[in-house]
């Protein structure tokens, strides 16, 4: 019944203030007094990000009137006892514009779950009703979202999808963001699912049809990869269709997994135009490799998650080592999927490779961490990193991608071409994840991974995730490719003589937003946050400008450098280095 369910509506009340205003019915409260929480974090995301912050107002009321309640902890509150059923109204502040939080304006509004749904403690596996009414403020809006509408209830959702919508328990409706407004969209179907894609933002002659078609080709590649005999789509247990939330902006670039859906965010730059280029530039390359990245998410982190995932704990961090695994090969099969599904070229793909090998072995904080312990520490480290992470961490990201084509070509090459990683990720598929969330929940062991592997190709590969995973040694790519017949070479980016560090415009000069370890710049004494203004007595003031004055030396040669730190002048001699030879390219040997 209708009227046993857990409600929640929302009202999109005030688009200049940025708030939503929500309204939580709960049936019947416990009588010992009603706990009701935000989450602390979204998966996905591995930092604490404390979305109860924005709740501006929260109160209660019974069928005797308010009931008190307090405050428990950061993000928890406890209603007095009170018989029968409780009305809770509270107002979220959203003006987060990432994929992460909520954000809502004049022109549209997008919110994820775990910005405004309150937690019913005891209560999280109870159907959920969600109601979404329509703006007062604005005409032609609709409601995108891969929620299911309440198909049999009063008030089922409508034409334009406001209304109400159905989540079988609480950890469905926040797994199903929500868009309103009116973007530009586009359908298409993919081995019977229908897929949405909702490009928000001002886009221009946006290529549609250009953008769905290669979009089409990667996601049947998935599909085809994970279900070869069925091609069965993963999500329909859970929704009616698949929805990608795109949010067009100036310089945004970013992705977050949703069970049949995710949210992302791109330059406007990086999507193609009906006038523009018909051959795919390097930033929509990069869009399609951010879409395949999380689509396959569908599949590895969605359902196939690591223990510590099985199920989540929204209130504190939740530790594993395995990130490197779910990211990680997540990140290596995304662009590989671009390449078998026939959306770039193998020189498209090489070049892509090779700029992640390269980014790797830019930072020197590999050596000092292993792909393990980045997962492990995701949430005190990688996600919060600063001016000297580049020489403390590694990305499990992109090394993990690496560790994920070195366990590809070893298990190539000890099986004589005979099995492979595609291999691993089946067998993950049908032991963790295709019964997933139809009442069979079950995350993989923190040590699990090289018996699987062993189970899934006979080759053991425990030796190579110890040196590579768990260990510090860089995965010995050159040699390996090699015997697939690319070429791997080390080039210098550029002949001028080096100071390693990054920069950006500032006032009066370029500030130093990185100084690599053991680099010029280190031995020469500049530190992240100074601000270069002048070299050999000759103003700096952009990075052209820098750039020219270092083309008149050579490696070897001695500078003066002029710094402001913080507001005090201070002068260095630094010895301009030789270009590292830090820029992967590979190539198919002739």
């Amino acid at each position: 019944m209708e009227n046993d369910l857990i409600r929640y509506r929302v009202r999109l009340a005030d688009p200049a203030g940025h708030r939503y205003a929500i309204r939580l019915t709960i049936p019947q409260a416990a009588p010992e007094g009603q706990a009701l929480s935000l989450p602390a974090w979204i998966p996905g995301s591995y930092l604490i990000r404390d979305f109860a912050r924005q709740i501006e107002t929260l109160h209660v009321r019974g069928p005797q009137g308010p009931v008190e309640v307090s405050k428990t902890d950061s993000h928890t509150w406890r209603c007095a006892p009170s018989a029968g059923p409780l009305e809770v109204e509270y107002v979220v502040y959203a003006w987060d514009l990432s994929v992460r939080g909520a954000h809502f304006d004049e022109s549209h509004a997008f919110f994820n779950g775990t910005s405004l749904f309150l937690a019913v403690h005891g209560q999280e596996d109870r159907p959920c009703l969600l109601e979404l009414t329509p703006p007062a403020h604005a005409r032609g809006w609709r409601v995108h979202t891969s929620l299911p509408p309440a198909h049999g209830h009063p008030g089922c959702a409508r034409p334009r999808g406001f209304g109400l919508y159905l989540a079988p328990d609480y950890d469905a409706l926040i797994d199903h963001p929500v868009e309103i407004g009116t973007p530009q969209c586009v359908s298409f179907e993919v081995h019977g699912a229908i897929h949405d894609m909702v490009f928000t933002g001002v886009l221009p002659n946006l290529d549609l049809a250009r953008i769905a078609a290669d979009v089409r080709r990667i996601c049947a590649a998935q599909i085809e990869f994970f279900e070869p005999l069925t091609r069965r789509v993963p999500f329909l247990d859970s929704a009616e269709r698949y929805v990608f939330m795109v949010m067009a902006t100036g310089d945004g670039y970013g992705g977050l997994e949703h069970r049949a859906s995710t949210a992302l965010m791109t330059r406007r730059a990086d999507l193609p135009t009906l006038g523009g280029p018909k051959a795919p530039t390097e930033g929509y390359q990069s869009f399609l490799g951010l879409v395949s990245h999380e689509y396959f998410h569908t599949w590895n982190v969605k359902r196939i998650k690591p223990a510590a995932f099985a199920p989540y704990d929204l209130a504190r961090p939740s530790h594993t080592r395995l990130l490197w695994v779910f990211e990680g090969f997540t990140s290596y099969y995304d662009d590989l999927m671009l390449l078998r599904a026939g959306v770039i070229t193998e020189a498209d793909y090489l070049r892509l490779l090779g700029k992640t090998i390269s980014a790797v072995h830019r930072g020197g904080g590999r050596l000092k961490q292993s792909v393990a312990e980045s997962s492990f520490d995701a949430w005190t480290r990688y996600y919060k990193q600063d001016e000297n992470s580049p020489n403390a961490l590694v990305s499990y990201y992109t090394k993990g991608a690496l560790v994920a084509l070195g366990l590809d070509l070893e298990i190539r090459r000890q099986s004589g071409g005979a099995r492979s990683l595609d291999d691993v990720m089946r067998l993950l598929w049908d032991r963790y994840g295709r019964d997933f969330y139809r009442g069979r929940p079950r995350g993989v062991a923190e040590d699990a991974l090289p018996a699987l592997i062993l189970e899934a190709t006979g080759t053991d590969t425990a030796a190579f995730i110890a040196r590579h995973a768990e260990g510090l040694e860089d995965v010995p790519l050159a040699g390996l490719m090699a015997d697939h017949g690319i070429a791997l070479r080390w080039r210098a980016a550029h002949p001028r003589p080096t100071l390693e560090a990054r920069w950006r415009a500032a006032d009066g000069g370029l500030l130093l937003t990185t100084v690599f370890e053991g680099g010029p710049a280190h031995r020469g004494g500049l530190s992240a946050g100074d601000v270069l203004v002048a070299l050999d007595g000759l103003r700096v003031a952009d990075t052209a400008g820098l750039e020219r004055l270092l083309d008149a030396h050579r490696p070897g040669d001695t500078v003066t450098a002029h710094v402001f730190r913080r507001d005090e002048l201070r002068q260095y001699r630094i010895r301009l280095g030789r270009p590292p030879a830090l820029e992967c390219t590979l190539s198919r040997k002739a």
